[in-house]
């Protein structure tokens, strides 16, 4: 398989009134999508705030499972998180990916939404780009909030299919939504 970085991108994105914040990081999106992501093999998961004193909280809540005492009561949560990294913004990501792997990730976010303006990538098209070692490292971006504010996110330009259920109905949660795409493009 190629490489696969997950992305949680906490700003730019909208409120429910649809102005432009810094979402707040929940406890589960560090340790669920942490898990998610180990168990479906990506390369690193991160974080992506400008937010200083979110970053500081989270910091303490990784260094705890990494260094404290719970890096000896949950082992499996320590090696979940070795792979979780928090960066200031998305083009801090990019460039953790290129000093990794040399190459220039394929930016594409993920939205309960389709929209005209980004090259629409399904989960089969997506699939055989990972199973081609030697394609671009992929790095897939999920939103907080109430939806990311792609027109100010120029590093994005492709969307990945939404996820649809059975009705009209299209909220998830980011970590069920993580689940399920990387079950889709990862699993067995």
């Amino acid at each position: 398989m190629g490489k696969l970085y997950l992305g949680l991108l906490h700003y730019p994105v909208y409120n429910k009134n649809k102005e432009i914040i810094t979402s707040a990081i929940t406890n589960f999106d560090i340790h669920d999508i942490s898990r998610a992501s180990k168990t479906f093999g990506v390369d690193k998961y991160f974080i992506i705030t400008p937010e200083n004193g979110q970053k500081s909280v989270m910091g303490k809540i990784i260094e705890h499972w990494q260094k404290g005492f719970g890096a000896t009561y949950n082992k499996d949560r320590k090696t979940a998180l070795d792979i979780t990294s928090i960066v200031n913004s998305l083009d801090d990501a990019i460039d953790t990916i290129i000093k990794d792997t040399g190459k220039k990730p394929i930016v594409t976010a993920t939205s309960a939404k389709k929209d005209e303006n980004y090259s629409l990538y399904t989960i089969d098209k997506m699939r055989t780009l990972l199973e081609d070692k030697n394609e671009d490292p992929i790095l897939l971006i999920f939103g907080t909030g109430y939806g990311m504010v792609m027109k100010d996110i120029p590093q994005i330009k492709n969307l990945l299919e939404p996820i649809y259920g059975v009705g009209d109905y299209n909220h998830l949660s980011v970590r069920s939504a993580v689940s399920i795409y990387l079950y889709s493009l990862m699993g067995k």
